[in-house]
This record gives structure tokens, sequence and C-alpha cells, in this order.
């Protein structure tokens, strides 16, 4: 009896040794895994001392992409392995075997008495039985073979009854359509709805009856989904494959540059199910997969409600750009009737005509994402004529010149009696000056009394590089470079005409304080005085030119903020010039402690 006690002693011994070694690689194993995530988070948790080597802009970008669910994911795939399950050892029946080998010369009696029992049938019958059911548990299950002789389409042809639970204050938030047969068809189901939630609804299926009740065309499965109330039981059919050239979801975030009201769209499938947006609001875009209408949902507001439907991108560039039959001027009809067709002009395009194009061009959404606060590279000031940027960008400079700063811009000009290069201009000759505008290396450029003038993008660079923010009162045309570039990133203001009176006395205070050069009325009064005959007094028609360049400039107004809004962050009216300074410096101080939405191609 003590020898059989001792030899399962050794046997239970030897088992347990086994199982030490598995459990201490598999220790060692999850030290590397614990390391590789420690040092990932390490790296992530100590991205500020990199401040002494990096740009601001780099750290907030690669903090921005070690913060993003993609890497999050990705490094929790590659450093982490699946949770590791306690492995039986097998094949017992070979360690056995083993032992017995081992054994077998042995003139030690525990040993003979350990044999002995190893050969034993009932002890064998067991060890077996346990290899039997290991190795039985760790193969994948065989696939049933009447599964697999059945054809798909026999079990897709099943007819099912679905039972659905919801509010009855809450559509179910699918839209259907009926085909060509007849049939009513489910053709999109919206994602966070009731029925998405519920995910007993599938995109084809056909439904045939609403709690007994046989439905066959939207009005009648509305009418039965009302009366249902709270419990809704529905018997679908088969339906038909899905397409599988339709895109695949894909989530991103879209502001949008246009409004829109579902109530007046008479393409939407359903109106009640549409997301009215207004002009820059951010959407976040659950689903493409249909090409002519996006699931959305808001990104603000304290309810974000589920997703409903706005037009595609697609869509509503073909609804822009169809022009309707009574605004067609290009075919006109005559007085008798008959059409006289006009052929269009065909304009090539050339790049020093490219503020038509860039007029003409047709923006809808903009991707963007969302950044931690960061400072602006640039400032662009912009405006018509007239209406203070330039005085406004010096007294923003005289505030703090060691935040802000501006450039000097190049002219072919010849220097005036007193004029230093290099403090007004910098002076350079014509032939260079077209040279550089060929490659494109001028942010703007102008033609004015038979002479160049241009801000070059070189200076601009320089400026930034030194740490300060390039303050600019540009065209509106130069925004569309400074907003496609990543290096400089703009936060634009556009700076808009008061009233008549307030818009008077900011003419009067640029000419007072040197900002503005500019006489409304110089030319045109020098001309009265030699040319006019008529009874009105000079000082008269002065003040009527006056009021028509007045009237011009709040047309012009309107007109570059209609042109150019895609690209400008903040609109402020210039009816006080203190207030609008102190909103130019609120707003340059917010971007250092808010999140910001920014166009995707500044981060990727």
């Amino acid at each position: 009896m003590a020898g059989s006690v001792c030899g399962c002693t050794v046997l239970t011994a030897l088992l347990q040794q086994q199982q030490q070694q598995q459990q201490q690689r598999r220790a060692r194993r999850q030290n590397t895994v614990n390391s590789g995530t420690a040092a990932f988070i390490h790296v992530r948790e100590n991205l500020e001392e990199l401040g002494k080597v990096a740009e601001d802009t780099d750290l907030l970008f690669l903090k921005g992409l070690l913060d993003s669910p993609v890497v999050t994911s990705l490094v929790k795939d590659r450093l982490e392995d699946p949770p590791l399950s306690v492995e039986p050892v097998c094949p017992v029946c070979d360690i056995v075997d083993e032992i017995l080998h081992d054994f077998k010369l042995s003139r030690n009696e525990n040993a003979r008495e350990l044999v002995s029992l190893l050969r034993g049938s009932h002890l064998k019958a067991l060890l077996e039985t346990h290899d039997a059911v290991a190795t039985r548990r760790d193969a994948s299950p065989s696939p049933d073979p009447l599964f697999l002789t059945m054809p798909t389409d026999e079990r897709a042809d099943a007819v099912r009854v679905v039972g659905l639970r919801r509010n009855p204050d809450e559509p179910l938030g699918l839209t259907v359509q009926v085909d060509e047969s007849g049939n009513l068809i489910i053709a999109r189901i919206l994602g966070g709805s009731t029925a998405a939630r519920q995910g007993l609804l599938r995109i084809g299926e056909v439904i045939m009856e609403v709690n007994g009740q046989e439905v066959h065309t939207p009005d009648e499965l509305q009418r039965a989904i009302h009366n249902a109330k709270d419990n809704l039981s529905l018997k679908l059919g088969p339906g038909i494959a899905g397409d599988g050239s339709r895109p695949l979801k894909s989530t991103c975030y879209m502001r949008a540059l246009f409004d829109y009201d579902p109530s007046e769209d008479t393409l939407l499938p359903c109106r009640e199910i549409g997301l009215p947006f207004q002009k820059g609001d951010v959407l976040l875009i659950v689903d493409q997969a249909d090409p002519n209408w996006w699931q959305a949902r808001r990104t603000e507001g304290e309810s974000l409600g589920p997703p409903g439907l706005v037009p595609s991108l697609e869509l509503e560039e073909r609804r822009k750009a169809f022009v309707p039959p009574e605004a067609d001027f290009v075919h006109k009809i005559s007085i008798c009737g008959t059409r006289i067709s006009k052929k269009k002009k065909r304009k090539m395009y050339e790049s020093k005509s490219n503020g038509e194009f860039d007029s003409a061009e047709l923006l809808l959404y903009e991707e963007v994402a969302i950044m931690p606060p960061f400072r602006r590279k640039t400032l662009a000031l912009v405006g018509p004529r007239g209406v203070g940027r330039r005085t406004l960008k010096n007294r923003l400079i005289n505030s703090d010149p060691e935040k802000f700063g501006t450039i000097v811009p190049f002219t072919s000009r010849p220097p005036r009696v007193l004029e230093e290069d290099g403090k007004s201009y910098w002076f350079t000759d014509r032939e260079s000056m077209e040279c550089d505008i060929r490659e494109h290396r001028y942010l703007e450029h102008g033609e004015h009394g038979g002479h160049l003038y241009g801000t070059k993008l070189d200076s601009v660079r320089e400026l930034i590089r030194s740490g300060k923010m390039c303050v600019l009162d540009c065209s509106p045309a130069a925004l569309k470079i400074l907003h496609n570039s990543t290096e400089f990133m703009p936060y634009v203001i556009f700076i808009a005409a008061p009233g008549m009176e307030q818009l008077k006395s900011l003419y009067d205070l640029g000419r007072s304080t040197g900002a503005s050069n500019r006489n409304l009325t110089f030319d045109r009064q020098s001309s009265i005085r030699y040319s006019s005959r008529r009874a009105r007094t000079l000082e008269s028609l002065a003040s009527l030119y006056e009021e028509d360049d007045l009237k011009n400039t709040l047309e012009e107004s309107a007109a570059l903020q209609r042109a150019y809004e895609k690209y400008i962050d903040q609109v402020i009216v210039n009816e006080d010039f203190d207030n609008t300074f102190r909103q130019v410096v609120a707003a340059l101080d917010a971007l250092a402690t808010e999140h910001q939405w920014v166009p995707v191609n500044w981060i990727y």
C-alpha cells in the first residue's frame, strides 16, 4: 500500500512540474505585454518633455494621434494577447509511456510499484478518456452536414415573424419602397434608431403584415404602425441580395456650408426623418452607404437624438448644378415660337484668372476634425476697402509686438526720396517679380500705376518661424491658398461694413490717423471743378459721389461675405472700432483654451 502511494506521488509531482513550466512561460509572456503597454502609456503621458526639441503644432498632432481610437486599438492588438485559458496536460498517455520506458529496468521498489499501477487497465482507461475529452474540446466544432448541403436560396426564402417594442413618440427608423413586383421593401434602417437597436430587421426584406394586417403601400404601413402603439409584430418575406458594390459605412465629421430644411425637400423619402441644419454646423456622418442620402447626427446640443437623413454630396451637387428650363438663357424662344440655340462659350483655365474659376467652385461639405486648443499661425483680416482693416492690424501689432507681426510687401516701383528698402516696401525689378509670380511664390499680387505689388509666401513663413502670429490684411482671393495649406493654418475674421454713418466715420478716422490714404472724392472733385456747368454746387455733387462710394462699399461687403464665407471663421461688424478690437482679441484668446474644428487636411 505504501508503494502505491509513493508511485502516485511521483506521477503527481511530474504532472505538477509540467504545469509549473507552462505557467512560467505564460508569466514571461504577460510581463512582455505589460512592458509594451507600459512603454506606450509612458510615451503618451510624457509628450510635454519633447517641447524643448519639437514645435507646439507637432506635439499637438502627435498627442491627437496617440489619443485617437484607431491607434489605441492597434496598440492593444499588437501588444496584448487574448486572455489565456487553462490548457490541460495533453496527451497524458504519452507522458505515461515515457515513465514506463524510463522505469522499465529500474530496481527501485517504488519505481516498480509505479509501473505496475500505470499498467493497470482502470487507470489506463481513465487516462485515455482524459485525452479524448481534451482533444475534442480544443478542436473546432464540425459544421452540420445538413446545413452545408442546404442551398443558400432555400435558407433565405423562409418567411419569419419578428416582434418589436417601441416608444410611440419615437419613429421606428426605417424607410420603405415599392419594387416593380409591388412588394413593400425595407430600403433603409437608420443607425441608432429603434429598428437598428433591436437588430431584427434587414435591408431588402419584404414587409407582408403588421400585427396580422396585410400592408402593400407605405401609407398602409404607416397607419398600421400608428395603430399598433407599443408592440409590433411584423411578418417578413425573403429579401433581395444586397449590392456588394455599395460603399461600406464610414464615420466622419462634416461642416455644412449650406442651410438645409427637410420640410422643403421634395426628394426626401420621408420628411419626418430628415435632419435640419444650418450653415457652419458640424455633423457626425454615421453612414454613407446610400449614394443619395447620408445618415447623420448633430455634434452640439444637450440632446443629440437619433440620426437623420441629409443629402449626400453627390445629390446636392447635382441639385445645385441643375438649371431649370425657365432660367436657361442659353436656349431662347423667338417670337414665332422657334427655338434658337446658342453655343456656350468655352474658356480654358488660366492661372492668372483663377479667381473667376474659384468663384464658381461649389463647396457644400468640408471634412473636419477636432483639435485640442492651439494658436493659429496666421490671422487674416478680410473685408471691403475702407472698412478699417489696416488700422485694426496696426493696433493689434502695437498692442503686443512680441506676439503679433506683419510682413513687408514687394514692389517693382523705384524707391522715392527718403524711402528705405525694407521699411515700407522691398524694392526689386519687374522681371524678378514676374518670374516669382509665374512660380507661385506670391500669396497675392496686383498692378497699380504700371508697377507690380505683392506679398511673398517666404516672408510669411519667415515670420511664422520667428514664433509670431502673422497678421495679414489680404484680399479674399488669397484665402484659398492659406486655407488649403498645412503650414499657415489661418484664423479668418471678416470685418463687415456697418451702416452709412458709421462707415463715413471710419473713413474720416482712417484719413486722420494716416492708416488709409484713400480720398473718396478727390479725383471726382477735380474733374467736376473744370467740367460741371450745371446749377448744382461743387459741394453737393461731391457729397453725392461720396454717398455712392459708401453704398458701393456696403454692396461689396455683402458680396464678399457671400462669396468667401466657406473660409471665414468669424464675422465682426465694425460699428465701433474699440469694440471690434476687443472682439478680435477675445477670439484669439479663445483659441488657446477651446477645442477647434479644423479641416482634416491640417492633421492628416
